[in-house]
This record gives structure tokens, sequence and C-alpha cells, in this order.
């Protein structure tokens, strides 16, 4: 088996990929064709299915599917031309190839978050993290293998887990430079602000929007989940449930992201840039691994709001 990360523009392909989604789509002079997305443990592929006259049986989105076809570029990124497909059957593939996980360790990404939880001094509110993300085994478990989004960033095993550590390392770090923020409201809100991702997504193989992650948002669902969790501690501060309740609620920063709230506290314009720092590096890391080597202009891309292009190497 050759994964979706061992391919290049020129290769002939006969491999079995997860559809993770199919559209049928038009061509400007009117002619359908199918677009999908094809998915193993090492990333994703677009894929075409220019002619849909012979050779092609009947697949949905979240079948196995043997395809045959070449690998070409558009716009600086892989795309599979798709000669033949049909659905593979049991036994020709093994569900674990199809994942795609975080390249670090599950269990050191972890352990670091334990570390951050038991380094806040404030009582309350390290009761309220290790609630969370210690003795809550279930949640721990959903956190731990739990994507951060459905594509775009973070979309594999461990994902949330990743971004959440990499946002409060961000966090911790401005801390140290700025040390006006309050680091125990800063942590708590950089390990919470996607905890309602876990209600948003639906687990992985499907890893795609649920009701209420559609009706409502992470943001509103991780707001319910903090508040409900805050309610069962005896003495929680009034005024520092609301302070992290805005950081949750603020932490994409602009209304039209989707944030109910703008910063308005010091902490929560760290946490939105911290979040946000994170998110662009991360995609443009995956689009510069997954891009053909050598390749320099990488097309424009929709989140970024820019074209991109690979930085030439120092000699």
């Amino acid at each position: 088996m050759r994964f979706i990360d061992e391919l290049h523009e020129g290769d002939r392909v006969s491999s079995i990929f997860l559809c993770k989604n199919k559209i049928n789509a038009k061509t400007k002079a009117g002619k359908t064709y199918y677009s999908l997305t094809l998915q193993d443990k090492t990333g994703t592929l677009d894929g075409k299915i220019w002619d849909l006259s012979s050779g092609i049986d009947h697949f949905e989105s979240m079948d196995y599917i043997h395809v045959d076809g070449d690998i070409t570029s558009f716009q600086g990124a892989l795309q599979l031309n798709i000669r033949r497909v049909r659905k593979a059957r049991e036994g020709e593939y093994d569900p674990a190839d199809y994942l795609p996980v975080s390249p670090y360790d599950n269990k050191a990404m972890y352990e670091k978050i334990v570390a951050y939880v038991n380094s806040v001094k404030n009582e309350k509110i390290r009761e309220l993290l290790t609630g969370m993300f210690v003795e809550d085994t279930e949640l721990v478990d959903e956190f731990r293998h739990h994507s951060a989004a459905k594509s775009v960033h973070h979309s594999f095993v461990g994902g949330l887990m990743q971004h959440t550590l990499r946002v409060t390392q961000l966090c911790d770090s401005y801390c140290r430079i700025y040390p006006l923020l309050n680091r125990d409201l800063l942590i708590a809100g950089a390990l919470c602000h996607d905890i309602g991702k876990l209600e948003e997504l639906a687990s992985f193989p499907n890893n795609d929007y649920t009701d209420d992650g559609q009706l409502l948002g992470h943001i509103v669902i991780g707001y319910g989940m903090l508040r409900d969790r805050i309610a069962k501690i005896p003495g929680f501060p009034q005024k520092t449930a609301s302070e992290l309740y805005h950081l949750i609620l603020s932490h994409h920063g602009e209304l039209e992201f989707g944030s109910p709230k703008k910063p308005a506290l010091i902490e929560a314009f760290a946490l939105h840039h911290a979040d946000n720092t994170d998110a662009k590096l991360q995609t443009m890391s995956e689009l510069l691994s997954s891009s053909e080597p050598g390749t320099e202009w990488l097309g424009y891309q929709r989140l970024l709001e820019t074209n991109i292009r690979r930085t030439t190497p120092l000699v």
C-alpha cells in the first residue's frame, strides 16, 4: 500500500482510500463529474472523476474505495484523476490505515497538559481543570483522540490535544514576557477554549459536524460545558467565572468569525492571538508538507486569504 504522503506528480495509482466526501458537481459546460476528498492516515487528497460513463461503480461518502488513476498537480496541490473505482471488499483494507494521527506522541502531549493543570496556583481554577482533564476519564479519552477541525488544520486523531497544548504553550510564553497577564486565568482559558469541539464534531472516522455543532458551534457549547462544571464547585468566585467565560466566548476575536463577544480582557486578547497563531501556522505547515517538493507557489488559500509561497532555502 502506498500512502498519500508518498505520492508524486506523474504517479500511476491503484490503491484503496477512505472516501471522506463525495460531491456531484458540473463543469462550466454543464457536464457532471465527482469531486472527492480521499483520506488515509497520512493526510487527504483531492480526487476527480471526470468521466462517469464506464468503470465507475456506485459508492458514497465514508465508503472505502479502490481507485485507479493518475496523480497530477493543480494550483500547487496534488490531485488524483480517477479512471476506475469500486467499493473495497472486507479484508482488503485495515481501517487503522485510514485515520490521520498527530505526529506527536499522545501520552507525552497529555502529560504536558496535566503539568499545566498542576501548575495553576488558584485552588478553584485548579479544581475545575483537574475535574476535566484528570478525573473525568471519559472526557480525557475523547480529548486525547479528537480532532480540532473537520478540515483545514489539526483535522486528525489527537489534533484537538495538539492544538490545545500549543495554544497553552504560547500563552505560557506570553505570561513570561508580559507579567501583567493573569497566568492562572489565561492557562485555564487556553486549556478550555476549544473543549466544545468534543460535541461540535463527531469522532473519527466521520469527523463531521453534529447537529449541535451546526446549530450552536463549539464556542457556545464550550461555554455551556464550563458553566455546568463551575456550578458544581462550591465557592467558585463569580467574577473569575465570568472572566473565564469571556475568554471562551471571545477567543475567535471578531463577531464575524463566530465569537459572540470581542475580547475585552488582556488575557482574552492573548488567547485569541495564540489560537490564531497556531491555527494559521499549522495550516501553512500542512499545505507545505502536502505539496510537491520543489513547488514554490502553492496558489491562493481561502483561510489565509493570500497566495502561498515556499521559503527559499538559505545557502
